[in-house]
C-alpha cells in the first residue's frame, strides 16, 4: 500500500487555488497551462521557477525516497506536488548541468567528457571542450529574453572565462562558485596547480568571500536578496539554486554534526535493506524488489571492528547532516516566498545531479608522498581527526559503501553508467501541477526534458538561429502534458535516451538498457538489463536475448552517429582492475569461516579436566 507523506498545510491553499480556477473565478492555472506572449500585460502570472539542484545527492536519501535522513522542507515539496522514480541525469557533475541549462546533448554542447579528463584523441575537437560552448542557447538566456529575472547561487562547473560565466550565459545576478568543489568555509580548492577556488558575483570575479561565509547559508542569503531587490517589478523569476552540498569535503557548522550520533554504527547492509523497506511501503518501488549486490570489495559490516564501524558510521553522520542542512536552508527559502506572497505561484523542481560519490576523490588528488598535490593536502587539509571532521582544512568523503546506500536500492554510484551513476530522485510542485497531490509518476524522464519543459511553460519557444548562428535541436521532450495530468510518460516505447562519459556507455530504450563499462565495474563489453523485472541490475541477459542487444546496439549506433560520439583513448578508470580486488560474486554468508559463532557445548557435559 502507498503511505502518503504528512501534508503540509499550504497544499491545501494550493489546492482550493485549482479548484477556484476551475470555476473560472481565478485565471491563475489556466494562464500557466496556456502558453503565454512575453509581452503580454499579465507577464507576471507566469510561474517563478526554482530549480533546487543537491551536488550528489542519492536517489534515496530525501524522507519522501525513502531515507532516514530528515528532511521536512523537501518531503513537504513531495508531498504538495509529484514524485518521479524514472528520472535520469549524467553520471557525472559537470555534463549533467551542461544539458540541463542547454537541452542539448553533451557531445555537441561542449562537456562530452569533462574539462578534467579530456582524452588526447578528444582535445581541439567540437563538443569537447569543457566548458558550455557558445554553440547553444542557454535556459537563462531565453527566460531573460522572454520577461524573466534569472538568478543563480551555487556551483557553476562550467567555465571559468569572461565569456563563460553565468553572467555571460544569460543570469541577471549570480552569485557563483565556478570550481568543481571545494571548502565550505574560505577559498580553498585542492590541487597545487589551483590551490584557490573562484567565485562569481554579478559578473565579477571575488578577491575575498563574505564575512562568516558558509556555503549553503551564503547562497540561500544572496538568493533571498536578489528575489528582493527585484520583486516590486511584476516579472517572474527563474533561479538556478545548484546547492555545493552535499558534495564532499563534508563541511558543516558543529551544531549540525552530531543529529544521528551511533544510528549509523549498525552498518550499511542494515540501513540499506531499511531503506529499500520504506520505498516499498511508500510506493517507490514495487513490492519484490531486490538490493543490487554489495560491491565485492566493500566488506559485510558485521565483520568490522567496534570501532571502524563507529569511524565509518561517522562519516555518513556528517553525510545525513550536510542533507538536512541543505534542507533548512531550502526551508529559509520557501518560508520567504511565503512571507512576500510568492510561493503559491513558484514551481519547484527538486533533484540530484547525479549518483552519490563513491570514489576517494581526496586521494586521487593528492596522489602520492613527494607531489605538490600531496604538499598542498597535507598543509591546507591536515584536520586529520575525527572530533576536527567538518572545520575548515578537513576533508571527509563516506565511500562506495555508504554511496550505495545513497543510491538504494540501484547499483554502483557516480560516474558509472549503472542505475547508481545515473538515476535519480526528481520532484516537481507547483502551478500547472493537475496531478494528485503526494502522488508517484515512473514515466521516462531526462534532465534534458527541463529546457523544453520550461521554455513551455513561460509561454517561449526554442530559436532555430540565434546571434546568426542555427543551433542544434533539443534532446529533450517537455513535460507540459504529463504534469497536466494527460499522459503518463513524456516518452513512448520507441523513444531511447543514451549516455556516455569516460568510455562508460549505456543506451535505454522502454524498459531495456544496454549498457557497456570499463572492468571491473563492468565487463569489458556489452550487458543487456531488464529494468521493469531487474532495476538493480543483476542479471545480464546479453546471452539469453541476441535479438534485443542487436536492435539496441544499431539504435546506439545511431546515437554515435548523429551526436559526434568519440570514446577516449584515456579514462580515469584505466587503472582500476589492476588495483581493486578481482571481483567475485556476492554471496551472503560467505565464506563461512568469518561467520561461524564461538560453538558453547551443552551445559551438562561441561566438566574439568582430570587429574
Amino acid at each position: 500500500m502507498k503511505t502518503l507523506l504528512p501534508r503540509s498545510p499550504w497544499a491545501a491553499f494550493r489546492t482550493l487555488g485549482k479548484l477556484i480556477s476551475a470555476l473560472g473565478i481565478l485565471s491563475l492555472t489556466a494562464a500557466i497551462i496556456t502558453p503565454l506572449d512575453a509581452s503580454a500585460a499579465d507577464s507576471a502570472r507566469r510561474p517563478n521557477i526554482v530549480i533546487l539542484l543537491g551536488d550528489d545527492l542519492g536517489f534515496s536519501d530525501m524522507g519522501s525516497f525513502g531515507g532516514e535522513i530528515r528532511t521536512p522542507s523537501l518531503d513537504a515539496l513531495a508531498n504538495e506536488g509529484v514524485r518521479f522514480t524514472n528520472f535520469y541525469t549524467h553520471a557525472t557533475c559537470s555534463p549533467t548541468r551542461s544539458m540541463l541549462l542547454s537541452g542539448v546533448d553533451t557531445h555537441q554542447n561542449g562537456l562530452g567528457n569533462m574539462d578534467e579528463w579530456t582524452a588526447p584523441n578528444q582535445r581541439g575537437v567540437p563538443g569537447y571542450e569543457g566548458y558550455l560552448n557558445n554553440r547553444v542557447a542557454t535556459l537563462p538566456q531565453l527566460l531573460r529574453d522572454a520577461g524573466y529575472h534569472t538568478y543563480m547561487v551555487g556551483k557553476w562547473h562550467l567555465g571559468k572565462q569572461p565569456d563563460q560565466i553565468p553572467a555571460a550565459r544569460g543570469f541577471e545576478r549570480d552569485f557563483t562558485l565556478l570550481d568543481g568543489a571545494g571548502s565550505y568555509w574560505d577559498m580553498t580548492n585542492f590541487t597545487g596547480a589551483a590551490p584557490k577556488s573562484v567565485f562569481t558575483e554579478d559578473g565579477r570575479y571575488l578577491t575575498k568571500l563574505p564575512k562568516d561565509y558558509y556555503a549553503t547559508k551564503t547562497y540561500t542569503d544572496k538568493l533571498i536578496g536578489f528575489i528582493d531587490a527585484h520583486r516590486t517589478d511584476g516579472k517572474p523569476f527563474f533561479a538556478y539554486v545548484a546547492h555545493q552540498a552535499p558534495h564532499d569535503p563534508f563541511h558543516l557548522p558543529r551544531e549540525w554534526r552530531k543529529r544521528h550520533v551511533g544510528e549509523y554504527d549498525q552498518g550499511w547492509d542494515a540501513v540499506r535493506q531499511a531503506r529499500l523497506e520504506r520505498q516499498i511501503a511508500l510506493g517507490i518501488l514495487p513490492a519484490g524488489t531486490s538490493l543490487a549486490e554489495r560491491m565485492w570489495f566493500i566488506p559485510d559490516p558485521i565483520t568490522l571492528a567496534p570501532a571502524a564501524r563507529a569511524l565509518t558510521g561517522k562519516k555518513m553522520e556528517l553525510y545525513a547532516g550536510m542533507v538536512e542542512n541543505v534542507d533548512f536552508h531550502v526551508g529559509r527559502l520557501i518560508d520567504h516566498l511565503k512571507k512576500i506572497g510568492e510561493y503559491d505561484n513558484t514551481l519547484f523542481i527538486v533533484f540530484g545531479d547525479n549518483g552519490a560519490e563513491g570514489t576517494d576523490l581526496f586521494k586521487m588528488i593528492a596522489g602520492n608522498p613527494g607531489t605538490r598535490d600531496f604538499l598542498l593536502a597535507a598543509i591546507k587539509w591536515s584536520q586529520t581527526h575525527p572530533n576536527a571532521w567538518g572545520d575548515p582544512g578537513s576533508y571527509v568523503g563516506y565511500g562506495p559503501m555508504w554511496a550505495q546506500v545513497s543510491m538504494t536500492p540501484f547499483s554502483q554510484y557516480k560516474g558509472w553508467v549503472a542505475e547508481g551513476g545515473i538515476r535519480n530522485a526528481l520532484i516537481v510542485t507547483g502551478p500547472g501541477i493537475e496531478r494528485t497531490p503526494g502522488s508517484i509518476n515512473h514515466g521516462l524522464m531526462h534532465v534534458a526534458d527541463i529546457m523544453p519543459t520550461l521554455l513551455d511553460i513561460a509561454g517561449t519557444d526554442y530559436p532555430k538561429r540565434l546571434n546568426g548562428r542555427e543551433l542544434p535541436p533539443l534532446i529533450g521532450k517537455s513535460w507540459r502534458p504529463m504534469l497536466a495530468g494527460r499522459t503518463e510518460s513524456p516518452r513512448t516505447e520507441r523513444d531511447t535516451l543514451a549516455w556516455e562519459i569516460f568510455g562508460n556507455h549505456a543506451l535505454r530504450q522502454g524498459d531495456w538498457k544496454l549498457r557497456w563499462q570499463h572492468k571491473p565495474f563492468g565487463t569489458g563489453d556489452w550487458e543487456l538489463f531488464d529494468l521493469a523485472k531487474d532495476p538493480a541490475e543483476r542479471h545480464d541477459l546479453a546471452a539469453e536475448r541476441p535479438d534485443k542487444l542487436e536492435a539496441l546496439l544499431a539504435r546506439w549506433d545511431e546515437y554515435v552517429r548523429a551526436h559526434n560520439v568519440i570514446l577516449p583513448d584515456r579514462s580515469m578508470f584505466e587503472t582500476l582492475d589492476d588495483t581493486l580486488p578481482m571481483r567475485v560474486p556476492d554471496d551472503p554468508g560467505y565464506p563461512p569461516l568469518i561467520y561461524k559463532r564461538q560453538f558453547v557445548p551443552p551445559a551438562e557435559l561441561l566438566a574439568d579436566p582430570k587429574p
